[in-house]
């Protein structure tokens, strides 16, 4: 009995911490309504009985008249679950850099029923959101970027590639594309390239069902475009949950458009490991310097990074750029 009470405790952390990704405890529906320390909240949309949060994080001193750039980010958690509170220490220090900074929340499967088609519409909602409440926010409407991790870097990417799917009751005149995207370990190719699934076989039934419509109607890969927005990716090329390769292939379709696309691979690194405090910090840290010199590159930010480089370990794996 004592084992078995021991197992159970065993997966109950481990099911908190599928996908790398913080959990909530259950909540009923609507009721989803997360603290984030030192963001303003604001709800972004409205579907039924459920309002949607975003969190904006201002730089000091931040008036309307600024124009600043901004980055709104997606959680993941596997379109199931998940919190804006994943990314607010990059929030936190986009915002000390000098850009608006958002965390959104989204409908997913576990406080509302939805599946990944949803995701998709309200991330897009959130782009639009923002963009139409430039003016007030203090932001650049033709500098807005896109972010987030796993299931949440898909619904970014989706923002950029996929038509459709918009709200019908929103202002179609303003658009939901971002201007740059900034993904962590994202999912981005839903369905078979060339006859090679991008999961394991078993794993390929169980995601039809958690996007609730033909995977290849939101799966990025498939949309890629010329004129995409430039775009930077992070991933552990030893990703078990979305595999390294699919990013490959991602990276690969942009470049073929015509599209500015960096792949930043990080050797032996798992699902996850850009997250704030995850293992020795390491992940976390390169990943935002790196995202800062992408931002900076594009003109959103200024100088070098305010985070200092990680001190190399004996045993630490080499990050490697494509």
């Amino acid at each position: 009995m004592r084992r078995l009470a021991i197992a159970a405790v065993v997966l109950v952390i481990a099911t908190a911490w599928f996908e790398g990704q913080p959990r909530a405890g259950p909540r009923a529906k609507g009721d989803h309504a997360p603290v984030l320390e030192g963001a303003k909240a604001e709800v972004y949309k409205t579907a039924g009985d459920v309002k949607l949060q975003m969190y904006v994080y201002f730089p000091e001193g931040h008036r309307a008249a600024d124009k600043r750039p901004a980055i709104v980010f997606f959680f993941g958690g596997g379109w199931r679950s998940g919190s804006p509170r994943q990314f607010e220490a990059q929030c936190k220090y986009l915002a000390s850099r000098g850009m608006v900074a958002l965390a959104a929340d989204y409908r997913v499967l576990s406080r509302h029923g939805t599946k990944a088609v949803r995701c998709v519409e309200d991330g897009k909602s959130a782009i639009r959101w923002v963009r139409a409440n430039a003016d007030r926010l203090g932001i650049d409407p033709d500098r807005i970027a896109a972010g987030g991790g796993s299931a949440g870097g898909h619904v970014a990417a989706c923002t950029a590639t996929i038509a459709g799917l918009d709200e019908p009751n929103e202002d179609a005149s303003i658009c939901s594309v971002p201007n740059a995207l900034v993904l962590f370990n994202p999912a981005l190719v839903l369905a078979p390239v060339a006859g090679v699934h991008p999961f394991r076989p078993d794993r390929s039934a169980e995601m039809a069902e958690r996007i609730g419509a033909d995977p290849l109607t939101i799966s990025p890969y498939h949309h890629v475009r010329r004129g995409a927005p430039p775009t930077i990716i992070f991933h552990g090329t030893a990703d078990t949950t979305v595999p390294f390769r699919t990013s490959q292939w991602f990276a690969r379709a942009m470049e073929e458009a015509g599209n500015e696309c960096t792949l930043v691979a990080f050797d032996g690194a798992e699902h996850g490991f850009f997250n704030h405090g995850r293992g020795d910090g390491s992940g976390y840290v390169e990943t935002v310097r790196a995202m800062d010199r992408f931002l900076a590159g594009l003109g959103y930010l200024e100088g070098e990074p305010a985070l200092e480089a990680p001190r190399p370990a004996a045993d630490a794996a080499p990050a490697g750029t494509k």
